[in-house]
């Protein structure tokens, strides 16, 4: 039975969505987080959210944020506002609320994929979903790294479970595609599909007012980008220019090759074979329950097309959303046969389900258990590497040079925001030694050939030079396991 026109734009409806279970939900992403942070035992902010928390911290100062600082990522309103809400608590507390955010969010994307594989095709098919996207190792990665894509996820999934709960739910589900359309474009797209879908159950004031909710993100991002910039569309072309720079893969020519292969390297084969599947079986004998999860993994591929076409870069987080309802139609495929008794070729769908199941513990025992102790090894690295390089910074010694001497280089560009932030300084007050020979000041340099080789941005950083590991003429004044800070004329 559909909603009535009236009701499906009202306040009331918003109340109700978060009335059901709210303190078990967030109990349990609350859980889920935290259980992954004690898997790795450290998690830290990547280099995109630093610099969100740097310009949320500017906004708070009443600074203009400098967007246009060398391989300065993408701006996020909503990644911003928040690091201007956290700033009061200083770097140290702020940092750390933003990885408890970032946890949060990898919990809740977790527990709501499980709801939405419930509701949709039953528990046991919810929980295998939620199982496959709390093991693979792109979802967790982004999740301990504190990339804005988990909340961006989460949000998404969020308005899928209250579509999927109450069909044609309307303010709720806009609501949360608005928030994750100011952290990742492609909700905007949800957004407008989703008006699509709404537009025959509304009246004339209820059209207007969906249509409001489905742009207030893309008109606020531009919004944004136009009182910081003077230019609109800043975002979008400077994320395309630094593709370009950093030699990325983009163009819809190479969509068809990178797609299936990114999603591969995201689920693993098993999982995507099974949700490809899981996918046609649904759209046989589930098409009612498999709408909303399809309709998001449908409009979110297209949106990574549509990045191709915008000559964008195509990376593999780019389809993380059509990657977790994939592990919701894998559920299906191999458990969905408990809810659905009276299919008659259940029997084979039964010895199918076998197979992929033998297929995935068989893949996920030999295969991802590895990919995950990389990953929890690299974390650890690259965590210490980072809390090092803020030990540095804390140094008597070094403090004062710091404040006093200049220009201060470092090795690449990954190490520009940590040092902004801890130092409260300007990014564009450190020079990476790639595209400026150090002459005179500081140079932060690695301690180790392994923090050289490890600590980079990106293996296609901007750079013509070969980085010294101890300039000519500087001395070294003070160093730990991972970083030593030479200088040359500050005295």
């Amino acid at each position: 039975m559909h909603a009535s026109p009236t009701a499906i734009l009202s306040a009331p409806s918003l109340i109700a969505a978060r009335r059901p279970k709210w303190a078990l939900n967030i109990a349990a992403a609350a859980g889920i987080g935290a259980l992954a942070w004690l898997v790795f035992s450290r998690a830290f902010v990547n280099y995109d959210t630093l610099y969100a928390l740097i310009w949320g911290r500017d906004l708070a100062h009443g600074r203009t944020p400098d967007y246009e600082i060398t391989l300065a990522p993408t701006p996020h309103p909503l990644a911003e506002a928040v690091g201007l809400v956290l700033s009061p608590l200083g770097e140290d507390g702020a940092y750390a609320g933003m990885l408890l955010l970032a946890m949060f969010a990898f919990g809740a994307l977790v527990w709501g994929v499980y709801l939405l594989g419930t509701q949709c095709f039953g528990w046991a098919a919810g929980a295998l979903a939620a199982f496959v996207v709390a093991t693979r190792e792109p979802f967790l990665s982004q999740g301990v790294r504190a990339y804005v894509d988990v909340p961006f996820l989460a949000l998404v999934v969020a308005a899928a479970v209250l579509e999927a709960r109450r069909e044609r739910r309307g303010t709720p589900v806009l609501v949360l595609l608005g928030l994750a359309g100011l952290l990742r474009p492609e909700a905007w797209l949800l957004a407008a599909a989703y008006v699509v879908w709404l537009w025959p159950a509304l009246s004339a004031a209820g059209r207007w007012r969906a249509v409001a909710l489905a742009a207030a993100a893309p008109v606020l991002w531009a919004a944004s980008d136009w009182v910081i910039t003077g230019e609109p569309l800043f975002s979008f072309t400077n994320t395309r220019d630094t593709a370009e720079t950093l030699g990325r893969p983009r163009g819809i020519e190479h969509v068809p090759e990178i797609m299936p292969r990114r999603l591969g390297e995201i689920l693993r084969w098993v999982p995507l074979i099974g949700g490809a599947g899981g996918f046609v079986l649904a759209m046989v004998i589930a098409r009612r329950e498999a709408r909303v999860p399809a309709g998001v993994a449908v409009v979110s591929g297209f949106g990574f097309v549509l990045i191709g076409i915008a000559g964008l870069s195509l990376l593999g987080r780019y389809l993380l959303l059509p990657a977790a309802m994939l592990s919701v139609f894998f559920g299906f495929a191999a458990l969905g046969w408990l809810r659905w008794r009276k299919v008659r070729w259940r029997a084979v769908w039964l010895g199918a389900a076998a197979v992929l199941l033998v297929a995935f513990v068989g893949s996920t025992i030999s295969h991802q258990s590895d990919r995950l102790d990389k990953l929890r090894d690299g974390i650890q690295l690259r965590g210490r590497m980072q809390d090092d390089l803020r030990a540095l910074t804390e140094d008597h010694r070094v403090g004062p040079l710091l404040e006093s001497c200049g220009p201060v280089y470092v090795p690449n560009h990954r190490p520009v925001p940590i040092l902004a932030w801890y130092l409260d300084r300007p990014p564009d007050r450190f020079k990476s030694a790639q595209l400026e020979q150090p002459r005179r000041g500081l140079f932060v340099g690695p301690a180790t050939a392994e923090v050289r080789d490890k600590f980079v941005l990106d293996p296609h950083d901007p750079g013509k030079l070969a980085v010294p590991d101890h300039p000519d003429g500087f001395r070294r004044v003070a160093e730990n396991r991972s970083w030593v800070l030479y200088e040359r004329g500050c005295s």
